[in-house]
């Protein structure tokens, strides 16, 4: 491990404090969630006390943000008011008390991790960007996450997914025969997986492509969006996911759709196609479809070698899962499958299917609602379809159909993005307050709120 290692970790402290000097709050959370996801390094953890979450890359932004929150802006936190769309969260993060006690557990652990890893980005989405201006800016803030990706995933896909082995002395991932894909290199940068590569760049080129038809942002740091969209669009094919090929068709087209129809119809077709796959996968009844059948018995080449491997294991643990159906199996390690000498034996690929074992019915349920139902309470409530083309609503519409898709890719693989959920809870914060005006005006004059040591310094 390099020695830059504990530099860029607890260098990112003062980091984050100085972006809530330097830049207004909204924009200061949005560069820390991004450039904190994207760079800093996998797998490092900082033990903190017995009981709290350690300090490593998916929680580190977090502490940091809450602790300039603290320092520079401690009234944002008396206005959270929380309502309805804030329920998923609820259950979700402490879920796990109920199920460690279940299991004779103690819920210390869990529960603080849960909330550290999936809570605190949301309440951080719901304090600071719960508006349009806000959700503007995380929108973009993705967007030129991508931007700034691009060029590093085509220098992987030449040299070889070794950027995090040069700069922090280890790779990301053990495991380096996942990097390769149709002959050739699928990269990873400073990310676990190809795979999360490739959702990012899917949600930078679903967020580009919707603020560009939108009229949103015309030009990039003096480029024109359009030029950049066809280098961006580029790099997702070269990242070679084929799930984000599909996520990035399937975004498109329901987007143009509800544009040209007015209609949240695909929308909802989605979630509802998703949801029934993930009910059947836990009910056991999805592999006893005989197309499904069929397929895992037929699969003969790499690819659909690997899919029905998946199916099977997930099969397996499945059924172990439903010997705790509702409230799951907890930390004990009762949801893995061990073989005759008791080596752990499971592969489990997707995150629907690892909430399932740790934390049965009740988890699954939250956690797909905390995904989802913000972003259908956005079409319902509050921005309807035929608003989605308006400038000021377009970037909430990108979020929320990427939402979506990132829990269509939690059916599939097991990335956990804090920047999503800090999107998840900026649009449920918005969609609890009264609808903006949607008349169009600059960003500037959206009356963001500033931290109090930005306010002494003007």
């Amino acid at each position: 491990m390099s020695p830059l290692v504990p530099l860029i970790m607890f260098g990112w402290i003062p980091v984050v404090l100085y972006l809530f000097t330097r830049f207004p709050a909204q924009q200061a959370v949005v560069i820390s969630y991004v450039t904190g996801f994207l760079f800093l390094p996998q797998v490092v953890k900082y033990p903190i006390a017995q009981g709290i979450p350690p300090y490593d890359k998916v929680s580190a932004t977090s502490y940091c943000v809450l602790l300039a929150t603290l320092l520079f802006d401690s009234g944002r936190f008396s206005s959270f008011k929380p309502g309805w769309l804030d329920l998923p969260m609820l259950v979700w993060c402490l879920c796990p008390i109920a199920t460690q006690f279940a299991n004779g557990l103690s819920p210390i652990s869990p529960t603080t991790g849960q909330i550290m890893t999936w809570g605190v980005p949301y309440f951080i989405g719901r304090i600071y960007l719960n508006d349009l201006a806000g959700l503007r800016q995380l929108a973009v803030g993705i967007f030129a996450g991508g931007l700034i990706y691009a060029p590093l995933c085509l220098l992987e896909t030449r040299i070889a997914p070794t950027l995090h082995l040069k700069l922090y002395g280890f790779h990301a991932r053990n495991d380096f025969s996942q990097t390769i894909r149709f002959g050739g290199y699928r990269p990873t940068v400073f990310l676990e997986h190809g795979l999360w590569v490739g959702v990012w760049m899917m949600a930078a080129a679903l967020i580009g492509v919707w603020l560009w038809k939108t009229k949103v942002i015309k030009k990039f740091k003096e480029i024109p969006v359009g030029r950049l969209l066809v280098g961006l669009l580029i790099t997702v094919i070269l990242v070679k996911s084929t799930g984000a090929y599909l996520y990035l068709l399937m975004g498109i087209v329901i987007l143009f759709i509800a544009g040209w129809q007015r209609t949240s119809i695909p929308v909802v077709i989605l979630v509802v196609a998703l949801s029934s796959y993930i009910y059947l996968g836990a009910s056991g009844n999805l592999y006893t479809i005989p197309q499904v059948v069929s397929f895992v018995n037929s699969a003969n080449d790499d690819r659909s070698g690997s899919v029905a491997f998946r199916i099977i294991n997930e099969e397996i643990l499945s059924r172990k899962a439903r010997q705790r159906m509702v409230l799951g199996w907890g930390d004990s390690g009762g949801n893995r499958i061990y073989d005759e000498q008791g080596k752990d034996i499971s592969t489990t690929d997707s995150l629907w299917i690892i909430v399932f074992g740790l934390q049965g019915a009740v988890g699954l349920i939250s956690f797909t609602a905390v995904l989802c139902v913000p972003s259908l309470g956005f079409c319902y409530s509050r921005y309807p379809p035929s608003s989605w083309s308006n400038p000021k609503v377009a970037p909430v519409a990108a979020l929320a159909m990427v939402l979506i898709l990132y829990m269509l890719d939690s059916a599939l693989n097991a990335m956990v993005c804090p920047v999503f959920l800090v999107a998840s809870g900026g649009i449920a914060g918005l969609v609890h307050k009264e609808p903006e005006s949607k008349k169009v005006s600059s960003v500037r004059s959206s009356g963001v709120k500033r931290p109090l040591v930005q306010q002494r310094q003007t």
